[in-house]
Protein backbone atom coordinates (compact mmCIF):
# COMPACT_ATOMS: atom_id res chain seq x y z
CA UNK A 1 0.00 0.00 0.00
CA UNK A 2 1.33 3.69 -0.70
CA UNK A 3 1.77 5.89 1.84
CA UNK A 4 -0.95 8.14 0.54
CA UNK A 5 -3.26 5.33 0.59
CA UNK A 6 -2.38 4.50 3.91
CA UNK A 7 -3.13 8.10 5.29
CA UNK A 8 -6.45 8.27 3.70
CA UNK A 9 -6.80 5.07 5.41
CA UNK A 10 -6.33 6.13 8.94
CA UNK A 11 -7.98 9.83 7.84
CA UNK A 12 -11.41 8.16 6.92
CA UNK A 13 -11.34 5.55 9.50
CA UNK A 14 -10.85 8.85 11.83
CA UNK A 15 -13.99 10.22 10.69
CA UNK A 16 -16.82 7.84 12.00
CA UNK A 17 -14.44 7.51 15.26
CA UNK A 18 -15.01 11.14 15.70
CA UNK A 19 -18.09 12.27 14.66
CA UNK A 20 -16.86 13.83 11.54
CA UNK A 21 -18.93 15.10 8.48
CA UNK A 22 -19.00 13.36 5.29
CA UNK A 23 -15.75 11.53 4.95
CA UNK A 24 -13.15 11.16 2.99
CA UNK A 25 -12.49 9.85 -0.68
CA UNK A 26 -10.46 6.24 -0.89
CA UNK A 27 -9.71 4.71 -3.45
CA UNK A 28 -12.97 3.41 -5.09
CA UNK A 29 -13.10 -0.24 -4.95
CA UNK A 30 -11.27 -0.55 -1.77
CA UNK A 31 -13.24 -0.18 1.26
CA UNK A 32 -11.85 0.94 4.75
CA UNK A 33 -12.22 -0.57 7.91
CA UNK A 34 -14.08 1.29 10.60
CA UNK A 35 -12.80 1.64 14.12
CA UNK A 36 -14.90 -0.07 16.79
CA UNK A 37 -16.90 1.96 18.70
CA UNK A 38 -18.01 1.24 22.42
CA UNK A 39 -21.35 1.90 24.31
CA UNK A 40 -24.60 1.20 25.61
CA UNK A 41 -27.75 0.12 23.58
CA UNK A 42 -31.28 0.60 24.47
CA UNK A 43 -34.53 0.04 22.50
CA UNK A 44 -37.31 2.79 21.25
CA UNK A 45 -40.46 2.22 19.23
CA UNK A 46 -39.33 2.89 15.73
CA UNK A 47 -41.07 2.66 12.82
CA UNK A 48 -38.27 3.05 10.34
CA UNK A 49 -38.81 6.96 9.69
CA UNK A 50 -37.25 9.98 11.73
CA UNK A 51 -34.53 12.10 11.64
CA UNK A 52 -32.88 10.70 8.41
CA UNK A 53 -36.46 11.32 6.68
CA UNK A 54 -36.97 7.92 5.40
CA UNK A 55 -40.55 6.25 5.68
CA UNK A 56 -41.95 4.22 7.85
CA UNK A 57 -41.57 0.04 7.44
CA UNK A 58 -45.10 -1.25 6.33
CA UNK A 59 -46.26 -4.82 5.14
CA UNK A 60 -44.80 -6.42 8.46
CA UNK A 61 -40.93 -7.98 8.62
CA UNK A 62 -38.91 -7.35 10.72
CA UNK A 63 -37.27 -4.41 11.66
CA UNK A 64 -33.64 -3.97 12.28
CA UNK A 65 -33.04 -0.47 12.16
CA UNK A 66 -31.68 2.43 15.30
CA UNK A 67 -31.17 5.84 15.96
CA UNK A 68 -27.11 7.29 16.03
CA UNK A 69 -26.21 9.19 19.02
CA UNK A 70 -25.87 12.98 18.80
CA UNK A 71 -22.37 13.46 19.28
CA UNK A 72 -21.97 11.26 16.03
CA UNK A 73 -24.93 11.68 14.10
CA UNK A 74 -22.91 14.11 12.57
CA UNK A 75 -25.22 16.35 10.63
CA UNK A 76 -27.15 13.60 9.44
CA UNK A 77 -24.17 12.01 7.39
CA UNK A 78 -24.81 8.85 9.18
CA UNK A 79 -28.10 8.26 7.78
CA UNK A 80 -28.36 4.95 6.00
CA UNK A 81 -25.59 3.06 6.86
CA UNK A 82 -25.70 0.02 8.13
CA UNK A 83 -23.89 -0.68 11.80
CA UNK A 84 -22.83 -3.95 12.99
CA UNK A 85 -23.68 -4.70 16.92
CA UNK A 86 -22.66 -6.88 19.22
CA UNK A 87 -24.08 -7.15 22.48
CA UNK A 88 -24.46 -9.31 25.73
CA UNK A 89 -26.21 -12.42 23.86
CA UNK A 90 -25.69 -11.94 20.43
CA UNK A 91 -25.20 -9.85 16.90
CA UNK A 92 -27.66 -7.96 14.53
CA UNK A 93 -26.60 -5.58 11.86
CA UNK A 94 -28.91 -2.54 11.72
CA UNK A 95 -29.83 0.58 9.68
CA UNK A 96 -29.32 3.79 11.27
CA UNK A 97 -32.92 5.77 10.99
CA UNK A 98 -33.04 8.28 13.27
CA UNK A 99 -31.52 10.56 16.33
CA UNK A 100 -30.79 9.72 19.84
CA UNK A 101 -30.81 13.31 21.30
CA UNK A 102 -29.74 11.97 24.68
CA UNK A 103 -27.71 9.34 23.81
CA UNK A 104 -24.09 9.44 24.32
CA UNK A 105 -20.77 9.30 22.06
CA UNK A 106 -20.93 5.56 20.84
CA UNK A 107 -24.56 4.44 22.24
CA UNK A 108 -27.06 3.32 20.00
CA UNK A 109 -31.23 3.28 19.84
CA UNK A 110 -32.02 0.02 18.88
CA UNK A 111 -35.32 -1.22 17.26
CA UNK A 112 -36.96 -3.94 20.01
CA UNK A 113 -36.37 -6.66 17.32
CA UNK A 114 -32.80 -5.78 16.68
CA UNK A 115 -32.31 -5.07 20.95
CA UNK A 116 -33.76 -8.95 21.11
CA UNK A 117 -31.20 -10.48 18.59
CA UNK A 118 -28.50 -9.05 21.08
CA UNK A 119 -29.94 -9.20 24.64
CA UNK A 120 -33.46 -10.29 26.69
CA UNK A 121 -35.17 -6.61 26.14
CA UNK A 122 -35.88 -6.40 30.43
CA UNK A 123 -32.70 -5.81 30.12
CA UNK A 124 -33.70 -2.81 28.95
CA UNK A 125 -29.80 -1.43 28.51
CA UNK A 126 -26.67 -2.94 27.84
CA UNK A 127 -23.01 -2.44 26.65
CA UNK A 128 -22.49 -3.21 23.17
CA UNK A 129 -19.60 -2.73 20.60
CA UNK A 130 -20.03 -1.87 16.68
CA UNK A 131 -18.84 -1.24 13.19
CA UNK A 132 -19.88 0.45 10.59
CA UNK A 133 -20.11 -2.27 7.66
CA UNK A 134 -21.34 -2.66 4.12
CA UNK A 135 -25.79 -2.71 3.80
CA UNK A 136 -26.73 -5.84 2.27
CA UNK A 137 -28.76 -4.41 -0.70
CA UNK A 138 -30.38 -5.44 -3.69
CA UNK A 139 -30.83 -3.58 -6.77
CA UNK A 140 -29.43 0.08 -7.68
CA UNK A 141 -29.41 3.22 -5.94
CA UNK A 142 -32.67 5.49 -5.35
CA UNK A 143 -32.97 9.40 -5.67
CA UNK A 144 -36.09 10.84 -4.22
CA UNK A 145 -36.89 14.53 -4.34
CA UNK A 146 -38.32 15.94 -1.46
CA UNK A 147 -41.96 17.57 -1.30
CA UNK A 148 -41.78 21.00 -2.31
CA UNK A 149 -39.01 20.32 -4.90
CA UNK A 150 -39.25 22.50 -7.71
CA UNK A 151 -36.77 24.24 -10.40
CA UNK A 152 -35.96 27.02 -7.85
CA UNK A 153 -35.90 25.41 -4.55
CA UNK A 154 -34.58 21.67 -5.08
CA UNK A 155 -34.01 18.94 -2.19
CA UNK A 156 -32.78 15.24 -3.22
CA UNK A 157 -31.94 12.02 -1.08
CA UNK A 158 -30.23 9.36 -1.79
CA UNK A 159 -31.69 5.80 -0.64
CA UNK A 160 -31.12 2.04 -1.12
CA UNK A 161 -27.25 2.65 -0.55
CA UNK A 162 -24.54 0.06 0.11
CA UNK A 163 -22.25 2.45 1.88
CA UNK A 164 -22.38 5.60 3.66
CA UNK A 165 -23.08 8.92 1.49
CA UNK A 166 -20.22 11.35 1.58
CA UNK A 167 -21.38 14.28 -0.61
CA UNK A 168 -24.24 14.48 -4.07
CA UNK A 169 -22.90 16.85 -6.97
CA UNK A 170 -24.78 17.67 -9.57
CA UNK A 171 -24.13 18.76 -13.51
CA UNK A 172 -25.39 22.12 -14.28
CA UNK A 173 -26.16 23.57 -17.92
CA UNK A 174 -22.62 24.66 -18.41
CA UNK A 175 -21.11 21.15 -17.62
CA UNK A 176 -19.37 21.72 -14.70
CA UNK A 177 -20.08 19.44 -11.38
CA UNK A 178 -20.97 21.39 -8.43
CA UNK A 179 -21.68 19.86 -4.60
CA UNK A 180 -24.90 20.05 -3.49
CA UNK A 181 -24.84 20.80 0.39
CA UNK A 182 -26.24 18.27 2.85
CA UNK A 183 -28.87 19.51 5.79
CA UNK A 184 -29.18 18.12 8.70
CA UNK A 185 -32.29 16.14 7.93
CA UNK A 186 -30.56 14.16 5.11
CA UNK A 187 -31.60 16.18 2.06
CA UNK A 188 -29.50 17.35 -0.44
CA UNK A 189 -30.14 20.69 -0.96
CA UNK A 190 -29.87 23.40 -3.43
CA UNK A 191 -31.38 26.50 -2.10
CA UNK A 192 -31.68 28.37 -6.06
CA UNK A 193 -32.68 25.55 -7.52
CA UNK A 194 -31.42 23.02 -9.74
CA UNK A 195 -33.71 24.33 -12.46
CA UNK A 196 -35.92 22.68 -14.87
CA UNK A 197 -35.48 19.04 -15.56
CA UNK A 198 -34.14 16.17 -16.23
CA UNK A 199 -31.25 16.24 -13.73
CA UNK A 200 -27.55 14.65 -13.92
CA UNK A 201 -26.62 13.63 -10.31
CA UNK A 202 -24.07 11.51 -8.96
CA UNK A 203 -23.47 9.92 -5.66
CA UNK A 204 -20.03 9.55 -4.17
CA UNK A 205 -19.43 7.16 -0.69
CA UNK A 206 -17.09 7.05 1.89
CA UNK A 207 -14.80 5.08 0.07
CA UNK A 208 -14.57 7.38 -3.35
CA UNK A 209 -16.77 5.65 -5.26
CA UNK A 210 -19.08 7.44 -8.02
CA UNK A 211 -22.53 6.26 -9.21
CA UNK A 212 -23.57 8.59 -11.87
CA UNK A 213 -27.43 8.80 -13.10
CA UNK A 214 -29.05 10.77 -16.03
CA UNK A 215 -32.44 11.61 -16.23
CA UNK A 216 -33.53 11.97 -12.73
CA UNK A 217 -37.05 14.08 -12.79
CA UNK A 218 -38.21 16.77 -11.04
CA UNK A 219 -40.82 14.02 -9.10
CA UNK A 220 -41.72 14.58 -5.80
CA UNK A 221 -42.14 11.90 -3.01
CA UNK A 222 -41.53 9.07 -5.63
CA UNK A 223 -38.17 6.69 -5.16
CA UNK A 224 -36.33 6.86 -8.91
CA UNK A 225 -34.01 3.73 -9.38
CA UNK A 226 -30.69 4.77 -10.49
CA UNK A 227 -28.31 2.51 -12.80
CA UNK A 228 -26.22 1.07 -10.52
CA UNK A 229 -25.45 0.50 -6.90
CA UNK A 230 -21.54 1.00 -5.24
CA UNK A 231 -19.53 -1.46 -5.79
CA UNK A 232 -19.25 -4.62 -2.94
CA UNK A 233 -16.13 -4.76 -0.81
CA UNK A 234 -13.31 -6.33 -2.24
Amino acid sequence: MTRRAQLLLVLSSFVIACGGDDGVPHVPGECITFDEQRGEGTYYDATGAGACSFDAQTGGGELLVAAMNAPQFAGSSVCGMCAHVVGPSGEVTVRIVDLCPECARGDLDLSPQAFDRIAARELGRVPITWREVPCDVGGPIAWRMKEGSNPWWTAVQVRAHRHRIARVERLTAEGDWVDVPRVDYNFFVEESGFGEGPYTLRAIDVHGSVVEDTGIELREEVDQPGASQFPACE
